[in-house]
C-alpha cells in the first residue's frame, strides 16, 4: 500500500501569478518535506471541455502510513501550508489517499 496527499487548487483570480509562485516557491518547500518519496502536479482540463472542477492538484507519496503523518506533523509542512495563502486565490482541497494494491 502506497500513502499520499492529494492537494486540489481551485482556479486562482491570475492563474499565471499562482504558476510563477508555486514553480520557484511552493515546489522547493515541498520537496522539503521529511520522507517524501515523489512528488507530481498537473494542471486540470476536463473531458467534454467545460471548466474543470480544480486548476491543479498535486501528488505526494510516501512509503508508509507513519512515513505521511512524519511529514503532516513537520516544520517543513508548516511551512509549505503557510506558503498557500500567498499563491491560491482559490479554494484549496486537501485529502489523504491509501492505494491498495492487487
Amino acid at each position: 500500500m502506497s500513502h499520499s496527499i492529494a492537494v486540489c487548487y481551485g482556479t486562482p483570480t491570475d492563474p499565471a501569478a499562482f504558476d510563477e509562485h508555486y514553480c520557484t516557491v511552493h515546489i522547493p518547500l515541498t520537496l522539503e518535506l521529511p520522507g517524501l518519496q515523489e512528488f507530481t502536479w498537473a494542471k486540470c482540463a476536463s473531458l467534454d471541455g467545460s471548466a474543470p472542477a480544480y486548476y491543479a492538484v498535486a501528488h505526494l507519496a510516501f512509503a508508509t502510513e507513519e512515513a505521511l503523518q512524519q511529514a503532516l506533523a513537520s516544520l517543513e509542512m508548516k511551512k509549505a501550508a503557510r506558503d498557500v495563502r500567498n499563491f491560491a486565490t482559490g479554494p484549496v482541497t486537501m485529502y489523504i489517499e491509501h492505494f491498495e494494491k492487487d
